[in-house]
């Protein structure tokens, strides 16, 4: 059976780049009728952040992504679920000490008792002389007596791979292709730290291993230590997995994406109101293609498109406007009364409405959603877009309004406006095309109609030129509203 893994750190809020990892394992899984499941890499205890396990989980619930076994939360608690736990490694370390001590039995590992300040010293002198910074060796053949001394006497130490010298270490990368590399080319790398914990390197290859891991699916940062990884698969005379590399996710200017050119975490995302549909969509999409030119995926719809051979080599660029209309689209989807909803809590926040009104407001608030159904694309822009509904003591600073307002036909068309709404019972949207209609009809000599028409009205109503159809501003507005706005407009008009 096909079995995958996302093993994020919990060292923050969650990269868009590590959903992604995290959704081609799911989509890879769910195709092949496997298992994907979530493990914690928190071996590294300096980076741990408080909260970030929670963060991890809530992101990949809301977005779908949800895993088979390993690591969920109910009601408030972090709990593991599965046959190969513990899912959280530095629950593991008792695991991890019965292979180092293999390792180290079979002359594979060794004790390295080098301070920091040496091996900066080292690196410096290699760099000086244009040489690849890197370990020298320099504890690899320690007698086993002295070893067993400095252990005993305390003396800090880390537990080193011991590369064997040129050995050409195989893998086949299903994006990349077969990747060949000479251990003379690589480095002894840590496998326990000083602390006792072992190195991700380390851990990552004792874990996937004891959990049946037959794809390992990850960024391509990961790529220069796969060979160590691979290494380690041998010395342990275990299979190792299927490798699947994937390309960064880059900036506009072709960088990795980072935080210096806006919002990167999920976290980010769905807090300015993008839909987590639309966000797992565009995800998808960015570093695979599907065979056709489909760019609306439900889940299932990937689930069913995915294919690990379609997944490209070269970076995919972040492009933000993409992601604006892919979620305006998700948002003209949205069924008013959920569209309605998401608009809410960002009306309360800018103070537009309060808790106590949504109930009473409902059918109105639901004329607001279909106002703004064709404007937003992520909600975070409600109060912007909305506001020319809730203040009316706008102020018109454009040029371009005041001119036409000054026009001669517009105090006609003033009059025109006060005397048809006030004379009628409620003005809706049907009342206020007929209203329209009856002023154009009857003020053709002077040639109140097209722009002449629609622009004053708008710009009197709401001290904007341009905007949502105006029969439907009109409606929501209310006739009480819009009298008391040409009230306001009169000093200017005449």
């Amino acid at each position: 059976m096909i079995r995958d893994r996302f093993a994020p750190s919990p060292t923050g809020n969650v990269h868009v780049g590590s959903l992604r990892t995290a959704l081609y394992n799911y989509l890879f899984a769910k195709k092949n009728n496997g298992q994907f499941l979530l493990r914690l890499e928190d071996t590294d205890r300096t980076r741990y952040e408080e909260g970030a396990v929670e963060n991890l989980l809530g992101a990949l619930m809301v977005t779908g992504v949800v895993p088979d076994e390993g690591l969920f939360e109910e009601d408030g608690k972090i709990v593991q679920k599965g046959d190969y736990g513990p899912y959280i490694q530095s629950e593991r370390l008792e695991i991890y000490k019965k292979y180092i001590d293999q390792l180290l039995e079979n002359g594979q590992a060794y004790y390295c008792f080098c301070t920091k300040e040496r091996l900066d010293e080292v690196r410096e002198k290699q760099k000086r002389a244009g040489e690849t910074p890197r370990y020298d060796g320099h504890c690899r053949n320690l007698p086993r007596e002295e070893v067993e001394a400095r252990v005993a006497a305390g003396e800090p130490y880390v537990i080193r791979l011991k590369l064997p010298e040129d050995h050409v270490v195989t893998f086949d990368d299903a994006v990349r292709g077969r990747i060949e590399i000479n251990t003379n080319d690589l480095d002894d790398q840590v496998l326990i730290k000083t602390d006792g914990f072992p190195t991700y390197h380390f851990a990552v290859v004792v874990d996937d291993h004891l959990m049946g891991i037959t794809h390992v699916i990850r960024g391509e940062e990961w790529l220069p230590s796969t060979p160590k990884h691979v290494y380690l698969y041998e010395c342990l005379g275990w299979e190792q997995p299927q490798y699947v590399h994937l390309s960064n996710i880059l900036n506009d200017d072709h960088k990795k994406l980072s935080k210096r050119q806006g919002d990167v975490s999920v976290g980010d995302f769905l807090k300015k109101g993008y839909l987590p549909e639309a966000l797992i969509n565009f995800l998808a999409l960015l570093g695979w293609s599907p065979e056709d030119e489909q760019e609306i995926f439900s889940m299932d719809e990937l689930v069913e498109a995915f294919d690990l051979s379609r997944i490209n080599k070269s970076g995919a660029v972040f492009d933000r406007a993409k992601l604006d209309w892919m979620n305006a689209h998700y948002i003209k989807e949205l069924p008013i009364e959920e569209l309605t909803a998401r608009m809410i809590p960002y009306l309360v926040d800018a103070g537009y409405i309060t808790e106590a009104d949504i109930e009473k407001r409902m059918p109105w608030l639901e004329k607001v959603g279909e106002l703004m159904r064709e404007r937003l694309n992520y909600f975070a822009q409600v109060p912007e877009e909305t506001k020319v509904l809730f203040d009316r003591n706008f102020e018109i600073t454009d040029q371009e309004s005041l001119d036409l307002l000054k026009e001669e036909t517009v105090p006609v068309l003033f009059n025109a406006l006060v005397e048809k709404i006030t004379e009628s019972d409620v003005v809706d949207t049907e009342r206020a095309k007929a209203i329209l209609k009856e002023i154009q009809k009857e003020h053709k000599a002077e040639k109140i109609k097209g722009k002449m028409l629609y622009m004053p009205t708008r710009i009197m109503l709401t001290g904007e030129m341009h905007g949502p159809d105006l029969t439907l501003i009109m409606d929501v507005l209310g006739k009480e509203e819009l009298l008391l706005r040409l009230d306001r407009m009169r000093s200017m008009i005449h």
